[in-house]
């Protein structure tokens, strides 16, 4: 019998697939470029090849971000130009079909973030805490003993952070990889082949403008972030997502306890798996 849990995490450029052991040991991983930007057909079979590399005897989960519906299986991505064509279908079916399989749990990739951190990072023991993920967009999970929160008065709607707005526009033209670069080329003009990371490696040679853009948006989350976390009452935030890694530029805006994941892909593949094995 296999051992472990089959699991697929999905991104904008890449698609990973690994095995997750009971000990919460991830092991292998293949890592494969994923093109979001192509025909239906051609990103199922993408998302196909990669759960392939997996013993999938005990069914598989997939971790990706939304605005997807995790129980029924449907995509409704569109206006980021990612997986819009997609939109509408049932990629539950199609993977099942594909990779002949009964059972395939989708799951939030930010949650999975959090839950992973709960199960084996820095929210371990933790009654009510918030995960954090900073990409191409931001994803949120609010978690009270290890169990996800999207419904109520102390979370944002579906507990998710981008469907609110600050200061009048929606939360992500503040805080995402758009918004960050947006803000430093309107300092110094634009500027081909530089992302988030270059920006903030410009930030800590010394560049003001590069910082500026970078505290700018973080202290956007920060006040964006911190009437919910009143709120819900939690006592720890942990980031994640590819933006996190300029969490050191920018730590002073945090008046709250927040700190950085030490492994945001390892954090999520735990927590698709940890959600895969609750729900049995």
């Amino acid at each position: 019998m296999v051992s472990g849990v089959p699991v697929v995490e999905v991104g904008g450029s890449h698609v990973t697939a690994a095995m997750v052991s009971a000990d919460w040991r991830v092991d292998p991983v293949h890592r494969m470029k994923l093109d979001s930007q192509t025909s239906a057909g051609k990103i199922l079979a993408q998302l196909a090849q990669a759960a392939d590399q997996l013993p999938l005897a005990n069914g598989l989960v997939v971790a990706l971000p939304g605005p997807f519906d995790y129980e029924t299986g449907v995509a409704w991505y569109r206006g980021n130009k990612k997986f819009e064509a997609l939109y509408g279908h049932d990629v539950g079916k199609s993977l099942r079909e594909l990779l002949k399989l009964d059972r395939i749990l989708f799951v939030n990739d930010a949650e999975a973030f959090a839950v992973g951190e709960w199960t084996r990072g820095t929210l371990q023991g933790l009654e009510r805490c918030v995960g954090v993920t900073i990409g191409t967009g931001i994803g949120t999970a609010f978690l009270l003993d290890g169990k996800v929160v999207r419904t109520g008065d102390t979370v944002p709607p579906g507990g998710e952070l981008y469907r609110t707005t600050y200061r009048d526009r929606p939360v992500e033209d503040w805080i995402s990889s758009r918004a960050i670069l947006e803000a430093y080329f309107e300092s110094v003009g634009e500027v081909d082949g530089i992302g988030v990371k270059e920006i903030a490696d410009m930030a800590r040679g010394g560049s003001a403008e590069a910082k500026r853009a970078l505290v700018d948006a973080f202290a956007a989350l920060a006040d964006a972030l911190a009437p919910w976390l009143e709120r819900f009452g939690a006592t720890r935030v942990v980031l994640g997502g590819s933006i996190s890694g300029a969490f050191d530029v920018v730590q002073e805006v945090f008046d709250f306890d927040v700190t950085v994941t030490a492994d945001t892909e390892h954090s999520a593949l735990i927590g698709a798996a940890a959600r895969f094995l609750a729900e049995g």
